[in-house]
């Protein structure tokens, strides 16, 4: 935008493209500062009550950033990110769904869990 603007002196234009990209990084930092206050605020509501396991699963979560945990966590999921047994895996979601800092959707296979109160987050 810039060099076709420079070859005709029309800047209009470019400060229009100049302007949009300005919008766009504004709404990227406030989606990041939102992520960030809703991550503080999701601490300060769990605090010490989470096993490691949970904890170790909640922390892999949040480092997905503001996009999330892609389709959401599945059992396989925390399986693979704490060494968690099958039935210690159900116990340690459902334990999670029950506090109230995950949501669950889906049946069986498909099931998958998202964090509570992060939907603008993901």
């Amino acid at each position: 935008m810039l060099e076709a603007s420079n070859k005709d002196n029309e800047i209009t234009g470019w400060l229009i493209w100049f302007g949009e990209i300005v919008l766009e990084a504004q709404q990227t930092t406030l989606k990041r500062v939102e992520f960030h206050i809703a991550k503080a605020k999701f601490y300060d509501r769990f605090r010490a009550q989470f096993n490691q396991r949970q904890e170790r699963a909640i922390a892999r979560m949040f480092r997905e950033s503001v996009d999330g945990f892609k389709g959401g966590l599945s059992a396989e999921n925390y399986i693979s990110i704490t060494n968690a047994s099958r039935a210690t895996a159900t116990r340690d979601l459902q334990d999670l769904v029950t506090k109230g800092a995950l949501t669950r959707t889906g049946e069986r296979r498909h099931t998958r869990y998202g964090l509570r109160g992060m939907s603008g987050a993901k």
